[in-house]
């Protein structure tokens, strides 16, 4: 009897250091993942982002000087995270923000698609040139997700701007050299 005795109780010790050792033998701990919002927009050119149109001057008396000028130097590169739920998605919009267009005459932009260097959910151009203006921003990309375009030029959304006289009626009688102008041109990458 001493011997079961002697058994049960090894058995009982053993039994309660295996289950006691089971406690030291893991560990918990928690990691905590953060992820950032992010909306980043610039321009960017291999020749800077400063640019010129100009009309052509006729050479021979009693022809127009030619409004049909333009520039296809500057991209727009972004980075974006969006939340899937507080903000889907993004625009990009422009607007002239300093200085007006001369009179006779329509300074338009258009947006090429993604140049396809990036990742993600890259925002769609409009299709169509948009005349800038100053009374407000037109959407010129749409549908930006999180996604980036790549740095640099040569990559994200290419501009073609151009410069052309207008199609009313009498445009060509309201030019006038005295109106030359710089222009500010903002770009906002926003929250839908």
């Amino acid at each position: 009897m001493k011997l079961t005795n002697l058994i049960f109780a090894a058995l009982i010790v053993f039994t309660t250091a295996n289950t006691f050792a089971q406690d030291t033998n893991e560990d918990t701990h928690t990691v905590t993942i953060g992820i950032p919002e992010v909306a980043l927009l610039d321009l960017e050119s291999a020749n800077g982002t400063a640019i010129s149109l100009n009309g052509t001057a006729p050479s021979e008396a009693g022809d127009k000087v030619i409004f049909n000028a333009s520039n296809s130097d500057i991209w727009i590169n972004y980075s974006s995270i969006v939340g899937s739920s507080t903000e889907p998605s993004r625009n990009v919009t422009v607007q002239i923000t300093d200085g007006n267009v001369p009179n006779g005459l329509v300074l338009s932009v258009v947006a090429s698609q993604d140049a396809g260097q990036g990742d993600g959910t890259m925002g769609v151009a409009v299709s169509e040139a948009i005349a800038l203006r100053t009374d407000r921003a037109d959407e010129i990309i749409s549908g930006v997700g999180s996604a980036y375009t790549g740095n640099g030029a040569n990559k994200g959304h290419n501009l073609t701007y151009t410069l052309t006289q207008s199609n009313e009626e009498g445009s060509y009688a309201q030019i006038d050299f005295d109106q030359s102008q710089t222009l500010s041109i903002t770009y906002t990458l926003s929250d839908n």
